[in-house]
């Protein structure tokens, strides 16, 4: 399928954490337009499963929604890093445990038709406790629960967040082959 391409582009907003821009385009058929485009860096999300078969879950209000979420543990990657060193400090600073093993299970865009944020998804076990280290803005409590409790919290629709649901459905297919 053909490309957009870019004529010219405008920075509204420059926040800490995301940009936005207004890009003027040129449609494949030469017709032009515009596209509103949230720039976001990229992001892990973590589904660290212990040898007893409880999934680590973290819980922490989330201002634009003004409610507590339950989540998996995520967070951005920094400049330069790459995601699966990403994931190894965000579990551990967010839940204060470590992993042996880790697999990437997926990627996934979390809004494409405006933001560029990419979520890279990773399975870990062989779990180990530490100490948490929290950014000084987060107020996180960790949560051990139970595989099969997380499966049926997400199709009873007691989890809205979607890395979380993406994450939890495909470990879902893992454990269960």
């Amino acid at each position: 399928m053909p490309e957009e391409k870019t004529i010219s582009t405008e920075t509204i907003y420059q926040g800490k954490i995301i940009s936005v821009r207004k890009d003027q385009v040129e449609f494949p058929d030469g017709r032009s337009g515009a596209r509103e485009v949230v720039d976001l860096a990229s992001a892990v999300a973590v589904v660290a499963v212990t040898d007893k078969q409880e999934v680590l879950l973290v819980k922490q209000y989330r201002y634009p929604t003004g409610r507590e979420l339950l989540e998996i543990p995520a967070g951005k990657v920094e400049p330069g890093e790459n995601p699966l060193d990403c994931a190894k400090r965000e579990l551990e600073e967010e839940t204060g445990y470590r992993a042996v093993y880790w697999r990437q299970i997926g990627a996934f865009f979390t809004s494409p038709g405006f933001c560029t944020e990419k979520i890279y998804l990773y399975f870990a076990g062989g779990l180990t406790p530490h100490n948490p280290k929290l950014d000084p803005d987060e107020c996180i409590e960790v949560h051990l629960v139970p595989l099969r409790d997380a499966f049926q919290m997400v199709k009873n629709g007691d989890i809205h967040d979607a890395k979380t649901i993406i994450g939890l459905l495909t470990a879902e297919k893992m454990v269960n082959k």
